[in-house]
């Protein structure tokens, strides 16, 4: 369902734009060394070819990128589910836990250590052959990284990103990724047994790009394994999907937090996202910082901002929390809780049912977590909040517990990606 279909949807809303990012939206095809041309046109983008050197003032006007639709899925190996570089090969020049670092990579030319360049991402020294009659690497020399992903799942799209990385980065990557329950360590990762499958073949890529890859959702993933050909830089990693939880540990938990990002709930849409996304308010862990949540712009009309959510499944809910941390002169208002009790419908907002309010609209204060107790527990596959009239919340909680159609649903789609 669109937002103006929506019965308590805003018309005038709109989603807002990332307007505040630099990145310019240009791609290239696999034979461009640089932006392409109006005709050109590529089936998926890819960044080949290297970079101009840095020339001064904004180091991201030429930075080459695309619009992935996969980008809007979770970012499966966010630092802030858990996901870390758990082992790399060589970090000679930058660390490999900067891959994961939320937000856009940093760049300052006139930083120097007793190494070289600072660069903000995972940078390995320069690789030589055997000796002087054969210095340069062998066709398979690479280095490698291993991910834990912080919520396992279905992979739709990987973006490796280079950014500032102009001479200094990688030729080609490739991804592979493996299911391996509990917490291995990285000596039983890279030991025989495990089954890695490949989800990006050996690419070229481009320094200084947001090199995407479309990638055809098949298996539940738990860890990754970056390659890059022969060395070079990488400043971030994005690997955006399906987050799939376990059932078994859901059961186990009885009553757990329904929307929250890492148990598989996800935002459906939003009616502004000027400031920052409403993913946040289903991230992990109380917000820390003003942007850590959802705001909204200024309305300077009638109107009210909602964000739509699903649940991980068909549930009972019996406990809310509205929390307004560190939203002080900018937190919402008021905020009103309704939801539906869709069933067969996978995102599309067209479920069976008829919104029905179950928190009326509901006096917030700054920079307070609010603990809400329906009159009784609630059915619903999907919950919708609506703040009066703009602002913003830093966190929603649902918590309740799967039906029993839910919860077999749920551990059949577990079987079925492998589980």
């Amino acid at each position: 369902m669109s937002p103006k279909a929506d019965p308590k949807a805003d018309p005038k809303a709109d989603s807002g734009a990332a307007s505040r990012d630099r990145r310019t939206d240009l791609g290239t095809t696999a034979a461009d060394a640089g932006p392409p041309g109006p005709a050109a046109t590529a089936a998926r983008p890819v960044f080949t070819g290297a970079a101009q050197p840095y020339g001064g003032g904004d180091p991201y006007a030429d930075y080459r990128t695309a619009d992935y639709p996969f980008t809007r899925r979770p970012d499966l190996a966010d630092r802030r589910l858990g996901a870390a570089v758990i082992a790399a090969n060589d970090e000679f020049f930058a660390p490999r836990e900067s891959l994961l670092l939320p937000g856009p990579a940093d760049f300052d030319p006139r930083h120097f250590g007793h190494k070289g360049k600072v660069m903000d991402g995972w940078e390995t020294r320069r690789r030589r052959g055997a000796g002087g009659g054969a210095p340069h690497p062998a066709a398979e020399d690479h280095d490698w990284a291993l991910i834990r992903l912080g919520a396992p799942g279905v992979v739709h799209g990987i973006v490796v990103d280079t950014a500032h990385f102009r001479g200094n980065h990688p030729e080609s990557v490739s991804v592979e990724a493996a299911a391996v329950p509990g917490t291995p360590s990285p000596e039983e990762l890279l030991g025989a047994g495990v089954d890695w499958t490949a989800l990006v073949p050996r690419t070229p890529v481009g320094g200084h790009a947001a090199n995407g890859f479309a990638v055809p959702a098949g298996r539940r993933f738990t860890h990754l394994r970056l390659n890059q050909y022969p060395d070079g830089g990488i400043a971030r990693l994005r690997v955006h999907g399906e987050i799939a939880p376990d059932p078994g540990w859901l059961a186990v938990l009885g009553t757990f937090d329904l929307v929250a990002l890492e148990n598989g709930g996800r935002v459906e849409d939003a009616s502004d996202r000027f400031y920052s996304p409403p993913e946040n308010t289903i991230r992990p862990g109380r917000s820390g910082r003003m942007d850590d949540g959802w705001e909204t712009r200024r309305r300077r009309d009638r109107g009210h901002d909602w964000i739509r959510y699903r649940l991980v499944e068909r549930a009972e809910l019996r406990a809310i929390e509205i929390d307004t941390a560190y939203l002080k002169g900018n937190s919402a208002g008021w905020a009103a809780l309704s939801v539906r009790d869709g069933d067969g419908d996978d995102g599309g907002g067209g479920g069976a049912g008829e919104w029905r309010e179950i928190v009326p609209p509901t006096r917030l204060q700054p920079d307070t977590n609010h603990r809400i107790v329906p009159a009784e527990p609630v059915t619903a596959r999907q919950v919708r909040i609506d703040i009066h009239p703009d602002g913003g919340i830093s966190r929603l909680r649902i918590l309740g517990s799967l039906t029993a159609d839910g919860a077999a649903r749920l551990a059949a789609r577990h079987r079925e990606l492998g589980g």
